[in-house]
């Protein structure tokens, strides 16, 4: 029979038109039956929605609604219950804040198991409400079978590693029959060759869980260091190392040959650094690696770049561009010939960039080429070459034969010398779009750094279209996000008029489990888009300074990459702090 709490939210639904007094009934007849909650009857007879149910129950109770596919929770936060607790009540920690514990849970009415949860925790519950499938979809993600709710996934796997599987491991990295069983083909053995036997072991699945938690994290690097006493594990989220939990100091050595397999390296070589590669599928999607090992003082220190092309953003707006900034890049990649520069720091987002720009102006009528070190990320219709200095097929030598491959686009990762240079030139002014990047710290001083290389002036001036100078700034994040009045020193650094100080607001992340406490999550590029009109080409040719070019390209109407990162201030992307890292005052 329903209760009295059931019968007064099914009166709470007739009155908002959801059901029927009949329907009611009805429910509650079949609720006889079935001995379910009168929520989940009314569900499964299609006469109320999971939304309407739980809208309902929330005005009832007066507790707030959460999406959980909407946040990230964090493990300290999923480690407050037993996974045994949170599986047998379909119940999942959102957040921990004190002594209280914010619970989701498809019914906040059952007090009897909030009081439980109280006592278990020592703490004050604050239940949430969710649907039910939305709660088994989170319980599911968080805590997969074989991982405990005490630790994390690596943790898990750490206490499951015996010396004597070390050991082993160890033996088989250096036995080169060993090695030549498992070089190559980790992942797509045949069923009957033993492999699944060789992925059960430990120490295979701790590189595992290490791999796997970085994606999940969104993580764009892993870095795995030696130290005298310990083994550090770092993640690099959102451009920033968060340390891990540290995998003991004597799983050093299995670990980086295990590593050193996947990327099908020479394992018993460690006094030279190594480079090499690999690819794992994670949800059934392929995910790149590029692995570099590198000797240090207590060993080996290996560093993996996450290339994942689920992640990557070929959309202009979704990397940052405002309208007028996108305008004009695409009015300078659309030529028919001439050189377009993507300019900045390691790790400020150029490849991807590029990769926008290509897949932008792609189509069949157009034959495309370029040469990278390495190739990053696969673009259908692209012709990608990966360069190999150690046999000669450097940029300039692959440069040289896209010539003879008729091409219309050609571009190359990087200028970094005089024949490269010149031959990107050459081809730029023999009727090519050629795109490339450099390291400058801004738009305007790549013109100096292309004549330092020795490249002459009027070439520069004659093939030059558009430079573009970028930064990757932290995303304030949205879950925390809050409105703050600044003070007159950060109004004068975002050159707020004084007459507008008075409606200014400003935003920064108050930290959240979601940004794991940072207040930042995400990134989004600021660009500094030089196009090089015919004022600008006579200045190149004159011989200009730096900073003489870079005072024209202002008055020819380039933003610079200060003005850029105000606005995104000034727009509640990201913060003062993160604008006065990455620019310079103009």
């Amino acid at each position: 029979m329903a209760t009295a709490m059931e019968r007064r939210l099914g009166e709470m639904l007739i009155k908002d038109k959801v059901i029927t007094k009949e329907d009611l009934e009805s429910a509650i007849n079949k609720q006889a039956e079935t001995r379910r909650s009168l929520g989940h009857v009314l569900i499964d007879m299609g006469l109320a929605s999971e939304w309407e149910m739980a809208a309902a129950l929330g005005k009832q109770l007066n507790v707030p609604f959460i999406t959980l596919s909407h946040y990230e929770i964090d493990r300290q936060v999923l480690n407050a219950l037993p996974a045994d607790i949170v599986k047998k009540y379909k119940i999942v920690p959102v957040d921990k804040t004190g002594d209280t514990l914010t619970i989701a849970l498809s019914d906040p009415s059952n007090i009897y198991l909030l009081d439980e949860l109280k006592l278990l925790t020592k703490t004050e519950i604050i239940p949430v409400i969710s649907f039910e499938s939305d709660i088994s979809e989170a319980i599911t993600r968080y805590y997969p079978d074989g991982v405990g709710s005490n630790g994390t996934a690596i943790d898990e796997a750490l206490k499951e590693i015996t010396d004597q599987d070390v050991g082993a491991a160890v033996r088989d990295a250096i036995e080169a029959d060993v090695l030549e069983l498992s070089v190559g083909e980790d992942e797509e053995q045949d069923e009957d060759t033993g492999e699944d036997e060789v992925n059960d072991a430990p120490v295979i699945q701790l590189v595992n869980m290490i791999i796997s938690e970085a994606i999940k994290m969104g993580a764009s690097d892993i870095h795995i260091e030696p130290f005298e006493k310990k083994l550090r594990l770092r993640y690099r989220v959102d451009g920033v190392l968060h340390e891990m939990t540290q995998p003991p100091k004597k799983f050093q050595n299995a670990i980086v040959s295990r590593i050193k397999i996947l990327s099908e390296l020479d394992i018993a070589e460690r006094r030279i650094p190594q480079d090499g590669r690999f690819r794992v599928k994670v949800s059934g999607r392929p995910i790149d690696f590029r692995v570099s090992t590198l000797p240090v003082v207590y060993g080996e220190k290996v560093v993996m770049r996450i290339l994942d092309q689920g992640n990557l953003m070929l959309n202009l707006e979704d990397l940052g561009f405002e309208a007028h900034i996108k305008e004009k890049f695409e009015e300078a990649i659309l030529r028919p010939w001439g050189m377009c520069l993507i300019t900045g720091p390691t790790g400020s987002g150029k490849s991807t960039t590029l990769y926008s720009a290509l897949s932008r102006i792609n189509d069949p009528t157009k034959n495309i080429s370029t040469c990278e070190d390495p190739v990053e990320y696969n673009l259908p219709g692209v012709n990608q070459v990966m360069a190999k200095p150690e046999v000669g097929l450097t940029f300039a030598a692959a440069l040289k034969s896209f010539l003879r491959q008729d091409p219309d686009i050609i571009m190359v990762g990087e200028i970094r010398d005089l024949e490269t240079g010149a031959i990107a030139i050459k081809a730029a002014l023999t009727g090519h779009l050629v795109m490339s990047t450099l390291h400058t710290n801004d738009a305007p001083s790549t013109v100096q750094r292309l004549v330092n290389m020795g490249i002459e002036d009027f070439l520069i001036a004659a093939c030059l279209n558009l430079v573009e100078a970028q930064r990757l700034a932290r995303r304030i994040c949205k879950n925390c996000r809050k409105e703050y009045k600044p003070d007159e020193s950060e109004l004068k650094i975002l050159n707020v008029p004084e007459e507008d100080w008075a409606d200014t607001m400003l935003y920064r992340g108050a930290g959240c489990e979601t940004c794991r406490q940072s207040g930042y999550k995400g990134r989004v590029g600021l660009y500094e888009v030089m196009s090089v009109t015919e004022a600008m080409k006579e200045s190149i040719m004159s011989g200009a300074t730096t900073g003489q070019f870079k005072k024209l390209a202002i008055e020819e109407g380039m933003e610079s990459m200060r003005m850029a990162a105000a606005k995104k201030v000034l727009q509640g992307v990201t913060t003062i702090p993160q604008l006065v890292e990455l620019t310079m005052e103009d």
